[in-house]
């Protein structure tokens, strides 16, 4: 239960304002088709946490309690950086032809490729050899911070002091990362 609950917080703060958001919300004033923007989001962010899960299953044999433990740690870490970073809006896919949920689907598929959420996925599953968990966890967590934004379009992004909730987010991940690594190498 712990791999579906740090996964699912974990990728939900690590996407509010960052690049999936900001390609959901072009694609969506783009087709002006909700239904097909939000099956992609879905389907993408499925695909993504079931890669980043089933690396982690195959990691983790491979490595110690410690390494596992610390291998967690630095997705922490990775993250606080990812979310902390400055976010450009992405390329809103103009020159796509393939429709509402082929274009969201790939696209987002691409933009979350090796991204902190997935990569936060992957230390969950290394560390807690629960790699389905992590996996639900964080595809919920993704499309949860999503979807709202194909929604709600721009009201979303006023609704919320969205730097405030990155500079938070990012400072905790950090914090949280930086005191799983001191138990992984005790330190302490």
């Amino acid at each position: 239960m712990d791999a579906l609950l740090i996964a699912l917080l974990g990728c939900l703060l690590g996407e509010i304002g960052d690049k999936g958001q900001l390609l959901a919300l072009a694609l969506a004033t783009r087709f002006q088709r909700d239904r097909a923007i939000v099956a992609g989001i879905a389907v993408a962010a499925i695909a993504n946490a079931a890669i980043g899960a089933a690396a982690g299953a195959f990691v983790a044999p491979m490595l110690g309690s410690d390494a596992r433990l610390l291998f967690l740690a630095l997705a922490l870490i990775f993250l606080a950086i990812a979310i902390l970073w400055p976010v450009k809006r992405p390329d809103p896919l103009a020159n796509w032809r393939l429709g509402p949920f082929l274009t969201t689907t790939l696209g987002l598929f691409i933009l979350g490729f090796g991204d902190g959420a997935q990569f936060l996925i992957l230390g969950i599953a290394t560390r807690t050899a629960d790699p389905v968990l992590a996996a639900t966890g964080g595809a919920i967590g993704i499309i949860a911070a999503t979807v709202p934004v194909v929604l709600l379009r721009d009201r979303l992004f006023k609704m919320f002091p969205l730097r405030a909730i990155r500079l938070g987010g990012g400072a905790s991940m950090l914090l949280i990362g930086l005191s799983v690594a001191v138990s992984a190498l005790h330190l302490v």
